[in-house]
């Protein structure tokens, strides 16, 4: 469920700038826990079955078939921080993540080329596996946002962070937000 866009209401500020802010989630993990970012690769596979499939972020359907979709974690200091999950052409793939096991982020400045990050909404995620993973109960805060590159949509990303975060950037409601607007 898709809870907010630009106004996050009552976040706290730190949550914020976490959530909406332009800069690099990968970048912020390492410097909130001093620990370099570790992926972990769960799949990265031709995505079957169309976007009809609950769950998706609209904007995937802007993307230009064949797709690809990349499911890791985010590990720090042996501590899991993150999943997230995103969406690419299969030649955007196979041209911008020659190596899979990079964060995205470091993959895309390599060669030092211009990006724009639109971040599309805010979300709060209840799944099983993610509760089991993270060791405690959701919901969990999630974002998702798009990479654009010479105004050319280049990839749509959705990550969903650890309530251990709260060790650096405080307490958060995991309830839907009184939103203003």
């Amino acid at each position: 469920m898709v809870v907010a866009g630009d106004d996050p209401g009552e976040l706290p500020g730190p949550w914020r700038l976490m959530l909406l802010g332009d800069g690099s989630p990968t970048r912020h993990l390492r410097l909130l826990t001093g620990h370099a970012v570790a992926v972990e690769l769960i799949a990265m596979a031709t995505e079957v079955g169309g976007l009809d499939s609950i769950g998706f972020p609209r904007e995937v359907q802007e993307l230009t078939p064949p797709l690809l979709r990349r499911q890791v974690w985010l590990n720090c200091g042996g501590r899991t921080v993150a999943w997230a999950e995103s969406w690419w052409n299969q030649d955007e793939a196979n041209q911008q993540l020659q190596d899979r096991n990079l964060p995205i982020w470091l993959s895309l400045t390599q060669g030092r080329t211009e990006l724009f990050r639109e971040v599309d909404g805010l979300a709060l995620v209840q799944e099983p596996w993610l509760e089991d993973r993270f060791r405690c109960s959701g919901p969990f805060w999630s974002r998702h946002y798009r990479f654009f590159r010479q105004g050319r949509e280049l990839t749509v990303i959705r990550e969903v962070f650890s309530p251990a975060l709260e060790q650096w950037l405080g307490a958060t409601p995991r309830q839907p937000l009184h939103l203003s607007r």
